[in-house]
């Protein structure tokens, strides 16, 4: 899609803060940090919502690579927080799916 911001990473339009890359998924660093770790993970071809998914085998392994991240920056132990928003009232402000990989500090509940 053109005028997505993700698509445009994955073409190599924009270039992110790469932290984990494949064949079918990117990484990268959040912009906007909500957390001392903040990292968004996305499959290369676009799907605009949670809702869209047709392949759950692709949802398996951007939860796979996000529980991989978390061992890999030492907080599987200690905890994180995946997050997908869906839709305006989900809070989704980019409309291609990814995770949230959100660590290094104390979650709270509703999320903050």
């Amino acid at each position: 899609m053109s005028d997505c911001l993700f698509c445009k990473m994955v073409a190599g339009d924009i270039t992110p803060s790469i932290v984990f890359e494949n064949d079918d998924i990117l990484a990268f660093n959040d912009i906007q940090p909500q957390a001392p770790i903040h990292i968004l993970i996305i499959p290369k071809h676009h799907i605009a919502t949670l809702n869209d998914v047709d392949d759950v085998v692709l949802l398996g392994k951007l939860m796979q690579t996000a529980a991989q991240l978390a061992k890999q920056l030492g907080v599987a132990e200690t905890g994180y927080r995946t997050v997908v928003n869906c839709n305006a009232q989900g809070g989704q402000a980019v409309y291609h799916l990814h995770v949230h990989l959100l660590a290094g500090r104390q979650m709270t509940w509703p999320a903050g």
